[in-house]
């Protein structure tokens, strides 16, 4: 057995130092600062005094007694639903689509930009083009067109916050995903689009699903998570576009009712529970995708 395992480290050896350092960086940021958060769900923890468990105190309390929590879980997973897939998409259409165009490196870059720039700045832009005044973009352009006699309160009014948190998150998901599905489109191998012409492929649609996607799935997959990870920790845009609170809790996240409770209140061990909920919600739609573009090979 120890003839075994001297012989595997041998063999890896070099592999095994050049992944050490990443190794290493993922179990003190990532892993250890979860199991902390599990852990510490369970007590009563104020940075100041020491923590006091409490058992499942803090998950009854979340589940059975926050309205706030419950509207933060409804307008988080309604973000999630039209920000998520309608980003990926866009962003796979958008690379395919630049990818067949001959100065690829100019769209791309233009697609790309958006996401270079923080989210709180581009929620600033954003806030122009939907001020809740007079002279705001949207407002100026429908008074003149005659569709409305007074100003939309945009950013005030819980029925338009939402809609307008997902065009923006929308607008700016042509961001990594979108630079890796360009890639896996690139690195298509044109021999086996031949040999789909002559075996009776007709149009782009029928090598985008019988050829190209089945040679893109680690970028779907990559795509998705990222897509996923994006639409559930969302915060800066809404906070920079309607406020916290926003009003009606229109805007309220999961990431918001987080910080609300850690960096507000400072109750740790209340907001390791909301966090503990986020971060199951993550993994559970994260292994779906997993499922969906895992590879058979």
């Amino acid at each position: 057995m120890n003839r075994k395992v001297s012989a595997l480290v041998s063999k890896y050896k070099v592999g095994t130092l050049f992944f050490l350092p990443f190794f290493t960086l993922f179990v003190i940021f990532v892993v250890l600062p979860i199991f902390t958060a599990i852990g510490t769900s369970f007590t009563d923890y104020d940075l100041l005094n020491p923590g006091k468990f409490v058992g499942l105190s803090n998950y009854r309390l979340l589940l059975f007694d926050d309205d706030i929590f419950v509207t933060a879980l409804k307008n988080t997973l309604v973000f999630a639903l039209f920000s998520g897939p309608i980003g990926y998409l866009a962003s796979f259409f958008m690379a395919w689509i630049i990818n067949q165009l001959r100065f690829k490196s100019v769209f791309a870059l233009a697609f790309y930009a958006p996401s270079i720039t923080s989210s709180v700045a581009m929620s600033v832009v954003w806030l122009y083009i939907f001020s809740s005044d007079r002279y705001g973009f949207a407002n100026n352009l429908l008074y003149n067109m005659g569709f409305i006699n007074q100003p939309i309160l945009w950013n005030q009014d819980a029925t338009t916050i939402m809609p307008i948190i997902i065009l923006i998150s929308i607008w700016m998901s042509m961001g990594t995903g979108f630079l890796v599905f360009l890639a896996g489109l690139q690195n298509v191998s044109p021999d086996i689009c031949e040999a789909g012409q002559i075996d009776g492929i007709r149009n782009r649609f029928q090598e985008l699903v019988y050829i190209t996607l089945p040679q893109m799935k680690p970028q779907l997959l990559f795509g998705a998570i990222n897509a996923i990870s994006g639409a559930f920790g969302v915060f800066d845009i809404a906070v920079a576009f309607a406020g916290m609170p926003s009003p009606g809790y229109a805007a309220h996240t999961l990431v918001a009712h987080l910080y609300d409770y850690a960096f507000v209140r400072f109750e740790m061990g209340y907001a390791s529970a909301v966090a503990c909920v986020l971060f199951l919600l993550t993994f559970f739609f994260g292994r779906i995708c997993m499922k969906v573009f895992a590879s058979n090979d």
